[in-house]
């Protein structure tokens, strides 16, 4: 009886995921960062500006920190503070590279086998701020080294991701205390 309990389970998750995919919005088509950096790219990111969505909902001082694990997929740690209880939220997950390790594709997963697009598609060069797409027009984020970031940096970023479909009226510009 286990044994099948365990294959409709699994049997739900694939039909998940593949429905998943099959119905997620408009995909976003934008060149990805060409040659990338993983170790320049590790490190704690600040959070400038993102598309808001569940999970960030009312956070405040929003960082995302990447590090190295022993299996060679990177660690994804997102923290932030809800804005009116003053509560720490965490979230631990998983990257890896999409193709190449020369290109910043890569996808995340928070949820056990799902993955979704982190794409690096606008990087200065020395790595100190970054724009960055999710898989479609729902997902996009301004990431700093730094809690500010130039008014001419944001204005850039904010006209790129204008110019390739992104709603940016709808930006939310995350509190960095």
């Amino acid at each position: 009886m286990d044994k099948k309990k365990s294959l409709i389970a699994l049997s739900v998750v694939a039909l998940g995921s593949v429905a998943y995919n099959l119905l997620r919005p408009v995909r976003s088509k934008v060149a990805v960062v060409e040659p990338f950096d993983i170790a320049q790219y590790l490190g704690t990111w600040y959070e400038i500006a993102r598309l808001d969505f569940r999970w960030e909902k009312n956070l405040k001082n929003v960082t995302a920190t990447y590090s190295m694990r022993e299996d060679g997929m990177v660690k994804v740690n997102n923290q932030g503070v809800k804005i009116d209880t003053e509560k720490h939220k965490q979230s631990i997950g998983k990257a890896k590279f999409a193709d190449s390790p020369n290109q910043g594709a890569l996808l995340v997963s928070f949820f056990g086998p799902f993955y979704a697009g982190y794409n690096i598609v606008q990087l200065d060069e020395n790595y100190q701020d970054a724009l960055i797409f999710g898989d479609n027009l729902d997902y996009m984020w301004i990431l700093s080294r730094n809690k500010t970031l130039s008014k001419e940096r944001k204005e850039a970023y904010v006209a790129y991701a204008l110019a390739h479909g992104y709603d940016t009226s709808k930006l939310v510009w995350t509190i960095q205390e």
